[in-house]
């Protein structure tokens, strides 16, 4: 008997299951977990999972190296190459070497007689289940090239997009690092020279100066132990963002922060629609693609609506009514929804809705480019300004009371 590490559906909830099985063969696995009312979605003996791990396998694959792979086998498989050759010929070009590794196990799975969804299902850390499920739907309809194509056009609509609001979050980190860089300098250097130089004035300095001279000396004094205190409430903050707390928590300030929170909820709505369009598209059911699309959202507050939602879907509810009136889904997603609904092609409107929502967030993302910038350079200002102004307070106070004269 051998040990098998499984992921499956729950036939009657889809609820995702992972954990292991004793059986004498992969196949015998599968026989199993069916007759226990749950659907394999990879099934990899122990022994190979943790050789995988242990030779970097299991690392992540950058998304545009998953993309070009994509369409590369969409073109070769639909000039009419077989699927083992097109594999071939795609892992050739391949530079990546996580991706390398993965691919040749596809390919030596495909030559053993499986389904290409079932050899890209083993390599969750790959392929998720949004593309498994696609793959599989264009093995049943006869269209892998079309469907491989929908998967690769909706990689690179996900990535463009991720890399928009990285691109919108570089240049506020990059001030602020500068601003700190700057802030840190004049707390270190200048305003210990001058409380030296006020010492001998016996004078009590005003309380602005004195605060930042105490933050100073502590800086000066026990830097080591600053670092430390950052480094420690670094890791121990990651730690804690990656309880079910600390998503929530996250995840809620992704939706209500300032500038930021219309982006986020923008990005969230273009990816269900984008999502679901392309599912529906393929003609995966429409509960199934809901729980699927769930799963990758990227939002806990989001996902709670579409659990919710699929629950009265089931019950015989239309899933624009499952949406009205919930704050976590703006409100045009339902009102296409439900004209897609009673005209029969929800996955067109829900195309239309993605077009308009990554439209939506290449504006705000310029309308964050330039408003964000003046208000840098305000934050900029005060802070600086307030270390400079404890720089001079006690010089015009010194200035005042005629201690100038004694320093001659």
């Amino acid at each position: 008997m051998l040990t098998y590490v499984y992921t499956a559906h729950k036939t009657e909830t889809g609820a995702l299951v992972k954990a292991e099985v004793q059986a004498e063969s992969e196949g015998s696995a599968a026989k199993l977990l069916i007759s226990q009312g749950l659907f394999p979605i990879t099934i990899v003996s122990k022994d190979k999972s943790g050789l995988l791990a242990k030779s970097g396998l299991g690392k992540r694959v950058p998304s545009k190296a998953r993309i070009i792979f994509t369409r590369q086998l969409s073109t070769l498989i639909n000039a009419g190459l077989p699927l083992t050759q097109s594999l071939r010929t795609v892992q050739d070009q391949i530079s990546n070497k996580n991706l390398l590794g993965v691919v040749a196990e596809v390919v030596s799975s495909v030559e053993s007689g499986k389904s290409l969804s079932q050899a890209f299902a083993q390599h969750p850390e790959v392929f998720n289940n949004i593309y498994v499920s696609l793959v599989s739907a264009g093995e049943a309809s006869g269209s892998l090239d079309k469907a491989l194509e929908r998967i690769a056009n909706q990689q690179e609509k996900d990535a463009a997009i991720a890399g928009k609001i990285r691109g919108a979050l570089v240049y506020p980190v990059i001030v602020l690092g500068v601003i700190l860089a700057v802030l840190i300098f004049m707390l270190t250097t200048v305003l210990p020279q001058v409380g030296s130089l006020y010492k001998d004035l016996h004078k009590e300095l005003p309380i602005l100066t004195r605060t930042l001279l105490a933050v100073s000396n502590f800086i000066v004094n026990f830097w080591w132990l600053t670092l430390i205190v950052v480094i420690g409430l670094f890791f121990a903050a990651r730690s804690w963002l990656k309880t079910d707390a600390g998503k929530s928590v996250l995840d809620n300030f992704k939706l209500n922060v300032p500038l930021f929170g219309k982006i986020f909820r923008k990005v969230y709505m273009a990816r269900f629609a984008r999502t679901l369009g392309t599912m529906l598209n393929s003609g995966i059911p429409m509960l199934e693609a809901l729980r699927i699309v769930k799963e990758s959202i990227g939002n806990v507050h989001v996902e709670r609506t579409l659990e919710k939602s699929i629950s009265a879907v089931k019950g015989g509810k239309a899933l624009s009514s499952t949406l009205e009136g919930e704050g976590t889904f703006l409100r045009l997603v339902p009102q296409m929804i439900k004209i897609g609904e009673q005209s029969g092609a929800i996955d067109g409107m829900l195309d239309r809705v993605a077009v308009y929502y990554e439209g939506e967030v290449d504006e705000e993302v310029r309308n964050i480019s330039a408003t964000i910038e003046p208000l840098l350079m305000v934050v900029m200002g005060v802070m600086v300004g307030g270390v400079i102004a404890a720089i001079l307070m006690p010089v015009y106070s010194l200035v005042g009371s005629g201690s100038i004269d004694k320093l001659k």
